[in-house]
């Protein structure tokens, strides 16, 4: 009898330590996620603290969005399409004061522009290498959304690379999705990592195609590397010297019918006028993938750099098609 019940008691005596040990790890286990939790937290707190007195609140007779102060000379950046065709600013700090904002230069191609307030003593903001980023960092918008002041979201990066065109014949490229909140007066503001240094500008908000209105959760930034290059350059030489946009040197035109894009201009010496491409015809695909409007083209174009040689597949007037070899050349930059 008693070697019939050992066992059971053997399995017994098991279970009951095996549910003491679950109990204790589970209490554990909790207690080590409630102490991960506060820290985050922490981390979150911090990372605000030291970040928004270097987000601004840039106001024009159009609107408002934010910016980001670059230095200590009082330049700030922001979004080209925060600026539109204003030269001077109202300028608002995270503590309420205001300064008055001279423009410093654009380009409207990368969407970005620096303006300038003197004597502010502003705090600049760190920069981040976005060449590091992965999908899954932590990722915090901080800025100005509907005129909240010194609002912050939170999310992730959501991806990396992506090419958005943003509606105006600009294309956003490698641009960084992420899940943080992205809402109007947003824009020119900052995507922050978790160590307080910029790793974005919040610059678009995805929309729905079939409800309208915003995308929840889908938002891009232009990635830092971006920002700093293109923003040191502004401040240097008041406009864009090396843009590293791939670039082809026509201008063209949407057929509504979406068959192909038309080419109505052609600048001498760039590279499709030295391919051969000719005004009138129909760009119809790049390396393959399909160019039915220009916003495709545009999207084409972001992914690719200076110096790469490419198909362009065309159609003629007459329906005749072909293709031709190019190499791009790079966006010669813009005066702002």
């Amino acid at each position: 009898m008693n070697r019939t019940r050992l066992p059971i008691l053997i399995v017994l005596g098991s279970a009951a330590v095996a549910g003491l040990v679950g109990f204790a790890s589970g209490t554990t286990a909790r207690t080590a996620s409630l102490s991960t939790g506060s820290s985050l937290q922490s981390d979150f707190v911090r990372v605000f603290k030291h970040v928004s007195p270097s987000v601004v609140q840039i106001q024009t007779t159009d609107g408002l969005g934010s910016g980001i102060v670059f230095d200590r000379k009082g330049d700030i950046v922001t979004n080209n399409h925060v600026v539109g065709t204003a030269k001077t600013f109202t300028v608002t700090t995270s503590t309420g004061k205001q300064l008055n904002g001279t423009l410093v230069g654009t380009f409207p191609q990368d969407d970005l522009a620096v303006i300038k307030v003197d004597g502010a003593g502003l705090h600049p903001a760190a920069f981040a290498d976005s060449g590091k980023l992965q999908v899954g960092d932590i990722a915090m918008a901080i800025g100005n959304p509907l005129g909240l002041s010194s609002s912050v979201t939170e999310g992730i990066v959501s991806a990396l690379n992506r090419q958005e065109p943003e509606g105006n014949g600009y294309v956003l490229r490698n641009a960084i999705q992420t899940s943080a909140a992205i809402n109007p007066g947003n824009s020119g503001g900052a995507l922050v990592d978790i160590s307080a240094r910029v790793i974005g500008i919040p610059t678009l908000a995805a929309t729905d195609p079939q409800l309208g209105g915003a995308a929840a959760g889908i938002g891009f930034a232009i990635p830092s590397n971006v920002v700093t290059d293109i923003a040191g350059q502004l401040i240097r030489y008041g406009h864009v010297v090396t843009s590293h946009r791939a670039y082809l040197g026509v201008s063209i035109a949407d057929t509504g019918s979406a068959n192909g894009v038309y080419i109505s201009a052609l600048t001498a010496g760039t590279p499709a006028a030295t391919a051969g491409l000719k005004v009138g015809q129909l760009i119809t695909a790049i390396n393959g993938t399909a160019t039915p409007t220009s916003t495709e083209l545009g999207t084409a174009l972001a992914a690719l750099k200076p110096g790469q040689v490419i198909t362009i597949a065309y159609r003629t007037q007459a329906g005749t098609v072909g293709s031709v070899k190019l190499t791009l050349g790079e966006f010669p930059g813009a005066t702002g």
